[in-house]
């Protein structure tokens, strides 16, 4: 519902973020800080330099989810020529350019992948065809980092070479940051240049960029998430994985955008003009995705289960999600949290319109998905490590300075402009945007 009437609440709006000094000293250090302390501790536990590179991993999935989250908001924006998020927008659009510190935080996986040691992909290890006909398998597996058979470098997982290859998976990375960048890089200015020339026609170009931006960045997202995550198992397969990591995304950036604006809102730096509706909406989006991962997950479950073929029941046996007896571990404890945590829980507190409508509520749901959107990641690629629960000080301190590197690339964008879209026509229908219910 609109009311015709002029918004009073856009006279405290601020064109720039007086954010000062003492934020980004405080996050310089955080990373300073998580970095060292993962560093100290990967290197007195047992698997140290593949638990950091795992870990990391689990790091740099989950910021990526934040701004390619982020993307699809304002994708999505755009494609309904929505007039109710203008006020909103400009964080999203901030997370999903932010994609430029992320494609920075990729260069360690690259060269991991690159120096053929094996760390984070089993197929990544320099070995041949010709080495393993001359060793037989016993001395392939011999050379296995890890005690699971899809962590060997045995036929099965060379065959897929042509694919799996270090120069072609770091490649096929640069082209996917690429296109990535090029897209949230070209909303970005788009955006920011209409905050100073208010043509109307700038709109529309960003309408009409939506609809081929939903469709590169549907696809090459599940190709990312199969290259990320999927080939951690080179015997596995599941075509609902990137939509699995899709639906994450989609949470947790989400949830960041939330928290953003309300952060943003309490400093001061946006505008009362965004009020009950706009978070009352912002928070429906949160709890239909949390629904849709629940969806997914369940999907990907129940069609591996039900197949029960060798080849992908082992992702989830390892897991702790087999039904055989004896196949329960620490793992299992965690995929009941996300049970509870990632749905149950979400989904039973965020139905209440009266919760979506206050921020403090809010805020306090999106801090508990992004945890669990964290935990989610963590329980795909962890388990590859061994049954025994590997969440401690090393992925704790790569969460913070990988984070904490993600604030700073994402203060440094925000900090010269506008933190609304001042050029958008559809501004003042944004700040009289009042919800039907």
């Amino acid at each position: 519902m609109q009311h015709p009437t002029t918004p009073t609440s856009l006279d405290h709006l601020r064109s720039r973020w007086t954010l000062g000094q003492r934020p980004l000293v405080v996050l310089a250090a955080a990373a300073t800080v998580g970095l060292t302390v993962a560093v100290l501790h990967a290197a007195f536990v047992e698997h140290g330099y593949r638990r950091f590179m795992l870990a990391y991993l689990v790091a740099f999935a989950f910021v990526l989810s934040l701004s390619l989250g982020g993307l699809f908001f304002v994708v999505i924006q755009h494609l309904a020529r929505a007039g109710w998020s203008v006020l909103v927008r400009r964080p999203a659009e901030a997370l999903a350019a932010n994609v430029l510190v992320v494609s920075l935080l990729f260069l360690p996986i690259a060269f991991s992948v690159l120096r053929g040691g094996g760390e984070i992909y089993p197929w990544a290890q320099s070995a041949s065809m010709n080495q393993l006909a001359r060793h037989d398998e016993p001395a392939a597996r011999a050379s296995a980092s890890a005690g699971y058979e899809h962590q060997r470098l045995d036929r099965r997982t060379l065959a897929k070479r042509a694919q799996l290859n270090p120069p072609w998976f770091v490649g096929r990375w640069a082209i996917l940051l690429a296109v990535w960048a090029f897209l949230s890089l070209r909303f970005w200015r788009l955006s920011v240049g209409q905050d100073t020339t208010a043509d109307p026609a700038t709109t529309v170009r960003m309408e009409r960029l939506a609809p081929p931006a939903a469709l590169f960045l549907g696809l090459i997202l599940t190709l990312g998430a199969f290259d990320l995550l999927m080939s951690l198992n080179p015997h596995w397969y599941s075509t609902i994985l990137g939509i699995y990591y899709f639906s994450g995304a989609a949470v947790g950036g989400l949830s960041a955008i939330i928290l953003l604006v309300i952060g943003l809102q309490r400093a001061g730096a946006l505008p009362r003009a965004i009020g009950e509706s706009h978070y009352l909406d912002l928070g429906r989006l949160l709890f239909g995705f949390t629904f849709f991962w629940a969806y997914i997950a369940f999907s990907q479950y129940m069609l591996l289960w039900y197949a029960n073929l060798p080849e992908t029941t082992s992702w989830l046996r390892i897991r702790g999600l087999s039904t055989a007896s004896g196949d329960a571990s620490a793992w299992s404890i965690v995929a009941l949290v996300l049970l509870f945590g990632h749905f149950v829980l979400p989904f039973l507190g965020l139905m209440s319109r009266h919760v979506k409508r206050r921020p403090v509520l809010l805020a306090a749901g999106a801090l508990w998905m992004l945890l669990m959107h964290y935990l989610d990641l963590a329980w795909i690629v962890l388990p590859e490590l061994g049954p025994k629960l590997h969440l401690g000080l090393v992925e704790l301190g790569l969460l913070v300075a990988v984070l904490a590197i993600y604030g700073l690339g994402l203060a440094w964008r925000l900090r010269p402009y506008s933190l609304i879209p001042l050029g958008d026509p559809r501004l003042s229908e944004s700040a009289m945007h009042e919800s039907a219910y």
